[in-house]
């Protein structure tokens, strides 16, 4: 295995774990909206770097275990990490396209499962691949 679909990986789940991260400090502002907050520039970056993570997230998994054993369980790490990685992009691409996005709305987000599954999916994998 490359280094490089595990740097891959690495760079996604840094990005994805950061927003994650800034989101609960943005949900705790109590802000109404990205427009009242101080931090709602920021925010749009972090969302942005989030669906760009996420965006692709199996493809690189998929790379990175090219040649994994067991194959037929890898593959089944592989179509996890699909479903779980397009369900937290859909709702991060929805909170992005929001006119306005509130604290509130953040701290739904990171609520979502699916977020927070791909986050776990990921650090697993991320172990796994060493």
């Amino acid at each position: 295995m490359s280094a490089a679909p595990t740097d891959d990986i690495r760079s996604r789940v840094d990005a994805i774990e950061e927003a994650y991260e800034f989101f609960l400090a943005y949900a705790a502002q109590g802000a109404s909206g990205d427009k009242a907050s101080k931090s709602g520039g920021q925010l749009r970056l972090f969302l942005e770097k989030a669906v760009k993570a996420l965006d692709g997230l199996a493809g690189s998994v998929g790379a990175a275990a090219r040649g994994m054993e067991p194959a037929d369980v890898w593959g089944d790490v592989c179509d996890m990490v699909d479903r779980d990685a397009r369900a937290a992009l859909a709702a991060a691409r929805l909170v992005a396209a929001q006119p306005s996005v509130s604290s509130q709305m953040v701290d739904n987000l990171n609520a979502n499962i699916h977020l927070r599954a791909v986050l776990t999916d990921l650090f697993l994998v991320d172990e796994l691949l060493g």
